[in-house]
């Protein structure tokens, strides 16, 4: 190694060694909100789509003979529901590894820019032949059921996924990711558990809110948990010259696990009695079963936990194993004017 490449790379740990100890600046907040921008667009679009697919079976699958509302075809429902999670997937691991190549800002650019141009085409995509618009029900119309199932998940999220976001904020630092995953995972067991095991006493009238304050308190330590820790510690644990393309495989596993359960739950969870189903949809193993295998699946990433290594109060180099190779460098002959003294006369 050259002396100066000893020297550049003694320059850039002083840079990494400036930027562990530096005090809380304006771009700190900078970055929190540029980089918060993306979570908000990612998950509005991801948690915007049930109501989309209510709307558009309302619209585009009602039948004027029948006093039920329209609803989308089983195979119509999974596909909207589902390429929305394919396309993250495909995203996930192309700009991952497109981020090591030409750097995080380019591309944080160029998807910004994509998905602004994608939502001014989807708006501007017009459907031809509606059935219906916004045909009214016996119970409800159709603005009424999207205003009860928005009101449904604002209050899980009032309730239970912002708090847990919160309480990551505060004790992440202080307990330590091992600890709040490992939490989350046996928490949301046992709420899946409480939920599944007495499933009938809350489909019975009157026990609806308490099924729903179980089901709070399961987002709760989803993400006072793994759905916190699963962005968190990807971005620490990998070394930085393979952190991106890294970071997209590990949110792209989410992704896949997420179109496993967008597409099998759909199905899974209809009645094993066929008289009982949706329309289209063939009998499944129930609401309650699906419960119990959720809570199982819970179980798994709870032992898998123990694999993760803890990264609590360490640099991103100590943790990629970067300094390890530093230590192995020779420090920078220096530069001073040693000169031999004269041997004496012999």
């Amino acid at each position: 190694m050259t002396v100066a490449e000893i020297g550049a790379m003694a320059g850039e740990l002083k840079v990494l060694n400036a930027l562990d100890s530096a005090k809380t600046q304006w771009y700190h907040f900078t970055a929190i909100v540029i980089a918060g921008m993306g979570f908000f667009t990612d998950a509005y679009d991801l948690f915007s789509i049930s109501l989309v697919t209510k709307l558009l079976g309302r619209i585009y699958y009602f039948n004027p003979a029948s006093k039920s509302p329209g609803s989308l075809p089983p195979n119509v429902s999974a596909a909207v529901n589902g390429v929305a999670f394919c396309g993250t997937l495909a995203g996930q691991l192309f700009f991952g590894w497109l981020g090591d190549k030409m750097g995080r800002k380019k591309v944080y650019g160029m998807t910004l820019m994509l998905m602004v141009i994608c939502c001014l085409a989807s708006g501007l995509s017009f459907g031809s032949s509606a059935k219906g618009w916004l045909p009214k029900a016996d119970t409800m119309s159709a603005l009424e059921e999207m205003f009860k199932i928005s009101r449904a998940q604002t209050l899980v999220a009032l309730c239970g996924t912002i708090p847990g976001y919160w309480f990551t904020v505060f004790f992440i630092d202080i307990i330590g990711r091992f600890v709040i995953q490992l939490g989350g995972f046996f928490f949301m067991t046992a709420f899946m558990l409480g939920l599944a095991v007495p499933y009938h006493h809350w489909t019975t009238p009157g026990n609806h809110i308490g099924f729903v304050v179980m089901y709070a308190f399961t987002f709760f330590f989803a993400n006072f948990g793994p759905n916190s820790t699963t962005f968190i510690v990807p971005a620490e644990i990998f070394p930085a010259r393979l952190r991106s393309t890294c970071h997209g495989i590990s949110a792209a596993a989410g992704k896949a696990g997420a179109i496993v359960g967008s597409f099998g739950f759909l199905y899974a969870a209809q009645s094993t009695d066929a008289s009982k189903t949706d329309a289209g949809y063939p009998p499944g193993i129930g609401v309650r079963n699906s419960l119990f295998f959720l809570a199982g699946c819970n179980v798994i990433g709870f032992f898998f936990t123990f694999l993760v290594p803890e990264s609590k109060g360490k640099s991103l180099e100590e943790l990629s194993g970067e300094n390890e190779d530093d230590d192995d460098v020779p420090e920078a002959p220096s530069t001073a004017d040693h000169r031999t003294a004269p041997a004496p006369p012999a």
